[in-house]
């Protein structure tokens, strides 16, 4: 059988007889975007960067709640603690009717939640009125009747006047401060039982998954990289696994600091059955319902006695509650900023004026390369630690909102009432509960199904990794902390 003509191609290269380089015996790159790899065989091949760019650093944001707090296990559905009230006795939106004779006047007390007014007769008061800025003292000659709720009213006379009339009908303070009985009389009339505040909050169920099918697996390529988890060198298709891991990671802390419950008559609570949870309540939301929230503190565009006024302001409110001398600072840049601009406002001389505050470890000089930064302060009777938060500059998270601008947070622990102990006990002021018995831990469970790398457990062609999570965050003493908001 005899061949038939043909024509062989032109390949577009020309033999030579030694092993030079030149354009007509290697394959050209013609066409970068051709659908085919016709081009593969370069003349010319490229340089690889094997290592991948670290261009946005540590990208991870955990870490704060591992500063400030704790995590400690739980078995239940819900975590309640009890903390304690007031130990002074004291009231505000107070009214008063018109005197009688002999200048007895009615005041009326509205207490929320049905607790009684626990004044009693013989005792001293002193009535404060806001808007004239007048001060009456008085005796107590009427107590509320024992077991009236919410609208309690009782009588009193003044120790320096013939009645109360100066002062306004309405928005009056009264605090009691001893009292006073006649000799040979009786002793005090009732008891005051000292009450508690509970609050609770429940745990969130957090999960994630990443998935390689494998086909995928079985296609190797190799990436040299550095993880914010410490993993360093060659990694294959599990590169993204550990990425995911860190991400987790960061949505356990982010819930615990966003997190929101579903209020009644939301959309979420108007979900029924499914597989969506009914949320837990976060700092934020905890700081918003029953902290302290500070909006618009002086910036740089008013560094001294206006910035310094506000936080003067802050420490006055900081008197009024616990009182802890220790507090930590999480601020945003631009607060933080506003803060060592507000320090450095104190200085009134140059750095080389000694006796004046200075940038950084107040000993700066010429000769030396300035620190224009502080990482802590004393004001009055209280020290504050100043850190940046990582999490609310981040441009992917609270750096893009912008309205959190950082929390001050009392250090050491506080004292509560432990329902389940049936003891008092010490915790940090921040700390997270996580479900957890002899059976199950479920502080950061994770586990792999699938079909792909030794699984085998389903015909799934893929492998799957799964994390779990069951948590929530105590926010005790919330009158201690303070939210800063734009």
């Amino acid at each position: 059988m005899a061949l038939g003509n043909f024509t062989v191609q032109n390949a577009g290269l020309t033999p030579t007889q030694d092993q030079s380089v030149l354009s007509s015996n290697y394959l050209q790159w013609t066409d970068p975007n051709a659908a085919d790899f016709s081009s593969f065989a370069q003349q010319y091949l490229p340089e690889l960067y094997e290592q991948e760019v670290e261009r946005f650093g540590n990208r991870t944001l955990s870490g704060f709640l591992r500063m400030v707090g704790a995590e400690m296990p739980m078995t239940s559905d819900q975590v309640i603690w009890s903390e304690q009230n007031r130990l002074h006795i004291g009231y505000d939106n107070v009214s008063k009717g018109a005197p009688a004779a002999g200048g007895e006047t009615v005041f009326s007390v509205i207490v929320p939640g049905g607790n009684e007014v626990a004044v009693r007769v013989n005792q001293n008061i002193v009535v404060f009125d806001p808007a004239t800025g007048l001060t009456l003292k008085g005796l107590i000659t009427v107590a509320p009747n024992p077991g009236q709720p919410n609208n309690l009213d009782f009588t009193a006379v003044c120790y320096t006047a013939a009645d109360f009339a100066a002062l306004s009908n309405a928005d009056l303070k009264v605090f009691v401060y001893g009292s006073d009985f006649a000799k040979g009389t009786l002793g005090m009339e009732g008891s005051v039982t000292p009450s508690f505040t509970q609050f609770q909050n429940k745990p969130t169920i957090i999960k994630d998954k990443y998935l390689v099918n494998g086909s995928d697996t079985a296609q190797i390529g190799w990436v040299e990289v550095a993880t914010e988890d410490g993993t360093s060198g060659f990694l294959w298709y599990m590169k993204a696994e550990s990425e995911t891991r860190l991400r987790y990671e960061d949505y356990l802390e982010m819930a615990m600091v966003e997190g929101e419950l579903a209020a009644a008559g939301s959309g979420v609570a108007g979900l029924v059955g499914g597989t969506n949870g009914t949320g837990t309540q976060g700092m934020f939301a905890a700081l918003e319902e029953r902290g302290n929230v500070y909006a618009g503190f002086s910036g740089a565009a008013n560094p001294g006695a206006g910035a310094l006024g506000d936080f003067d302001q802050i420490l006055a409110q900081l008197d009024l509650q616990g009182a802890i001398e220790e507090n930590m600072l999480f601020l945003d840049r631009a607060t933080a900023l506003d803060f060592d601009d507000m320090i450095a406002a104190q200085a009134g001389g140059g750095y080389n004026n000694t006796s004046a505050a200075s940038y950084g470890l107040f000993d700066n000089e010429s000769e030396m390369a300035l620190n224009f930064g502080f990482s802590g302060f004393r004001r009055g009777s209280y020290d504050f630690y100043k850190t940046d938060w990582k999490y609310l500059n981040d441009a992917s998270t609270r750096g893009m909102v912008n309205d959190i601008k950082g929390v001050l947070i009392p250090a050491g622990t506080s004292t509560v009432y432990d329902q389940m102990l049936g003891s008092n006990i010490r915790r940090p002021f921040l700390h997270v509960r996580y479900r957890a018995s002899e059976t199950d831990d479920r502080r950061m469970k994770s586990w792999i199904t699938g079909s792909v790398g030794g699984a085998y457990t389903s015909s799934l062609d893929a492998m799957e990794v799964h994390y779990l999570s069951e948590r929530c965050l105590c926010v005790q003493a919330a009158n201690n902390f303070v939210l800063f908001v734009a």
